[in-house]
Order: C-alpha cells, then structure tokens, then sequence
C-alpha cells in the first residue's frame, strides 16, 4: 500500500536517515491536467533530489503538490473588480478564476476527483515508463547563471553527480539497480474542504509490515487491524488557518492514518504546539506528524526556537519532522500590486532554520516550496537576476500565489545542498 509506504520512508526522516522534498504548484488548476506540465514537475522534482542527495549524503523522499492541489483559503471572501465586489477565486474546484465564474459551483468537485486521478494514473504510468531512469541524461544547463563563482560551484556539483553514475555504469553496478530506472513520488494536497476529504475517506486493512503500534486492545490480530485512509491523497496537510484545536480539521485529521502535515506560522503559540499533537498523534507514531513552519525571514529567528523547545520538552521529541516552507511567509506586493517572492529571502528562511536547528540540537528534515517546471517569472531575485519589472512580461502565470521557476527552484536545491556539505 503507497500510503503505508510513504510512512516507512518519513520515519526515515524523523530519525535522520533521510531528507523530505516536498514541491509544487501553489494552486493547480485543471488546465495543469496534461503530459507536459506533469512531466516538467517530476522531473524537476528528480533533479533537485539528486542534488539535495549529493548534499545531504543521504536519500531523498519525493512527495508532489499534486494531483489534487486545488482548493485555497483566502485570507477575504470577496475582492474588488470594475467596481463591484465578486467572490474570491477560491481554487478550481470551487469556483473559476474568471470573474464570470466566481459562484461556487458543486460540479467542479467531480472534475476535481477526475483530474486528480487522471494525474496520479499519469504519474504512476510515466515511472514505470522510465521518465525517471537516471540511465538517461539529464538537462543541466546553467547558462542563467551569471556569476562565475557559483557557476563553478554548480558545477563541481553536476560533475560529482554525472561522474558517479558514469562510474555505477562502467562497472555495472546500475545493471541490477531497479533505484535507478524509477523513483517513488507520493501526492499530497491541503486538506481543506472536509467534505470532499470525507468522501474519498475509506477503512482499509493495514498491511502487517506496516510501523503502527504494538497494541490492539480489542484483541484483533494486527494482519486484520483496519484503519481509516485518505485515499486522495497520500499525505495531506492542515493549513494555518484551520488548525484550531477545537476545530473540524483538526477532529477530521486525527482519526486518519496516513502521515499529515500541520503548518505553523507566526499566530502558533509555543503553548499551542503539544496539545495539538496530543490530538493528532496520541500514540507517538515516528513520522507520522510533519511540522511545516512558515515564518518569514524576519521573523523565523524569534519563533523557531520556541517552537522547538515546545517539542523537545514533550513526549513528541524525535517523532516529528521539521520541514521549512520558505514561501508563504515572503510573500509582498509591488508598487503596482503584484504578488512575488524574492529568492534571497526564501534562501535567508532556509538557511536560518538549518542553523538554528543545528544550535538547539535538532535537525531540519525537509523543505517545502511552491515551484513549477515552467519558464515563469514570478519569484524575483535568483542568479537569473529577474526583478520587478520582469513580473509584467507576461510571464507571470499563477492564478494565486508565485512560484519559483525550474531555474530558481534547481538553485535553490544547489544552494541547499552546499549547506550541507559545509556542516
């Protein structure tokens, strides 16, 4: 069972063994349902693995913000067009993002449930066709890079990663290798509207090999133990708007199996913190709880270590994994009003949280980035040098939030990589 699987490798990286990538688009729309933006995504998402495993020494687990991305909270239900105030666009499977199909319309929830599956078939189906055989050359170009200095870094590293799979090749050790002519990517989304999630929630038999705990009190044989899955998704995710303690989510989230994150951001209480993993995860499965912190540059030094101590201090201690989101709490508008991110400080974010994880004696197990395999400029900032006035174009092509270009977000994971190799 995937799902199961998945919790095997993220109690890898509780425990250090691994790092977690996860990635993709803010919001995906029902247009993205097609062979070439799926395939740029895996293969980004495999490119920035490699390099984060050349950095980490260790392997990499992929989960996709895909197949099933599309509902967004809105910080206000209502914006303002020519005039008149309309309904917020509030993802593909609520309404559209043209202002005549602003009214929430229940048939888009069954088109959700069709692109969602016709992408995971897709995914499924382009592995085992070898979209992801490392036999096969990848594109490495850095032409963007315009200063010599990182060039050079980039590539000793693309070099380290060609010579060695150049080497496995030459002495055959890639012939029995099935890790290299396919990966495993996991699918993952936002849990917000509980009643689809209800819908496609099933109670399946838990595979035996499966990590669950020791006790069944209803004296039921663990080969027959049965748990309640989320079969959209493989991993979901609680947003920072609905983690209320009290709040549906949070009752929804805690009687599923499959592994979930919970976003933390600046409006999280220390105090907060292991009360809600006393709901979500009474038993102290490893792996099971993803803390995906979202900050913002500025402030990532003044809540992070509280955090952490919140955790360190509690039965939760090396059961969590700490994932940085360097998106959400760097988002600004221009002067013209324009939505972007600079890529200093997604990089700041990143890099600060590696540091003070390593200062407390912790360790960050993942990063979490909105990314696209596409030529897009929406993100500033990078060794592409895009900037402001690059925003208008035309290349600014997200419907909600901006999203690192396949440039960006491949530097990025340079970028992260190196830090490892430094500590």
């Amino acid at each position: 069972m995937e799902i199961c699987k998945l919790k095997e490798r993220l109690r890898d990286v509780a425990l250090g063994k691994a790092f977690l990538l996860q990635g993709g688009d803010c919001a995906e729309l029902f247009d993205y349902c097609n062979s070439g933006m799926i395939e740029s995504k895996i293969k980004l998402l495999l490119q920035m693995s490699l390099v984060l495993i050349y950095g980490a020494g260790k392997p990499v687990v992929r989960i996709a913000r895909m197949a099933g991305q599309f509902a967004k909270p809105r910080s206000s239900p209502t914006e303002q067009y020519n005039g008149r105030t309309i309904t917020a666009f509030r993802g593909d499977n609520i309404n559209g993002y043209s202002p005549e199909e602003r009214n929430p319309d229940p048939s888009r929830l069954v088109s959700a449930y069709f692109h969602s599956a016709a992408t995971s078939n897709y995914i499924r189906a382009s592995l085992s066709s070898g979209i992801a055989d490392l036999h096969s050359p990848l594109d490495w170009e850095l032409g963007h890079v315009k200063e010599e200095c990182i060039k050079a870094k980039y590539e000793t590293i693309v070099n380290s990663i060609t010579e060695s799979l150049r080497f496995m090749k030459t002495v055959g050790a890639d012939s029995a290798a099935s890790s290299l002519e396919t990966v495993e990517l996991y699918t993952s989304h936002e849990g917000l509207l509980l009643e689809y999630e209800q819908s496609l929630t099933r109670q399946l038999k838990t595979p035996p090999s499966a990590h669950q705990p020791q006790a069944h009190t209803n004296g039921t044989h663990p080969s027959e133990h049965k748990q309640y899955y989320n079969t959209s998704a493989h991993f979901l995710w609680i947003g920072d708007r609905t983690r209320q303690p009290n709040g549906a989510h949070i009752e929804y989230f805690r009687g599923i199996a499959n592994p979930i994150g919970l976003k933390i951001g600046p409006s999280m209480p220390a105090s907060e913190l292991v009360p809600l993993l006393d709901i979500l995860n009474p038993s102290h499965e490893i792996g099971k709880i993803t803390l995906i912190t979202r900050y913002g540059a500025s402030k990532i030094s003044s809540l992070l270590p509280a955090h952490i101590s919140a955790i360190q201090a509690s039965a939760h201690d090396g059961t969590v994994i700490w994932q940085c989101d360097p998106m959400h709490g760097n988002t600004r508008s221009t002067p013209t009003g324009t939505k972007t991110r600079h890529f200093e400080s997604i990089l700041s974010e990143v890099s600060d949280a590696m540091r003070i994880h390593k200062e407390m004696g912790s360790f960050l197990g993942g990063v979490h980035l909105e990314l696209t395999g596409e030529a897009v400029t929406e993100c500033v900032g990078g060794s592409e040098g895009l900037d402001e006035e690059d925003l208008e174009g035309g290349g600014y092509k997200s419907f909600c939030d901006p999203r690192l270009n396949e440039k960006q977000a491949l530097e990025l994971a340079f970028l992260v990589a190196g830090g490892f190799r430094e500590k």
